[in-house]
């Protein structure tokens, strides 16, 4: 954990439990953790590169994403390698650098290539057999805070973040 500078997440089971509100518009809603925000503001204050690469379309999820300070939000994504290589691009960053955070097979190329594979404890099994840390959190219930938390900890940047925001 001491080498990432960059963290990237999917969203749909990992910043949210996967569930979707289907309303009668076709609209779907979905559910984030507070503290998964948190993390994530915390993260891009203390100078990280975050960025978002997710299938999902819904532009809820790019305001409150957005919100957050992220502004590498990449939704509608098919080839989620090609997007993860793009962006390593374009800020010159290296795989190794990267801590990945998916929970289900699109995941699984870019989680391969990245430096430190993470997932939720609910990932689906083919991700948990290659994430080198598996969150004790699920999907939308923090796993995303603690994944964020351990790399600030171990880098001793955590309560640094804390206590400038209390000074």
């Amino acid at each position: 954990m001491n080498q990432i500078n960059t963290f990237i997440f999917d969203v749909d089971g990992v910043l949210t439990n996967g569930y979707v509100h289907v309303f009668a518009n076709g609209e779907l809603a979905r559910q984030m953790n507070i503290k998964d925000g948190y993390a994530l503001k915390t993260a891009v204050d203390a100078g990280y590169h975050v960025c978002i690469i997710s299938g999902g379309t819904n532009e809820g999820v790019r305001a409150r994403i957005k919100g957050l300070g992220i502004t590498d939000i990449y939704l509608g994504v098919h080839h989620k390698m090609e997007k993860f290589n793009e962006f390593l691009d374009m800020y010159h960053i290296l795989p190794e650098n990267v801590l990945y955070m998916g929970d289900d097979i699109p995941d699984y190329k870019v989680m391969l290539k990245a430096g430190l594979a993470s997932c939720p404890k609910d990932a689906v099994p083919e991700i948990q057999s290659i994430s080198q840390y598996i969150s004790q959190k699920k999907g939308g219930e923090g796993c995303v805070r603690d994944v964020i938390e351990q790399v600030l900890k171990v880098q001793g940047k955590w309560h640094q973040q804390f206590d400038a925001k209390f000074d």
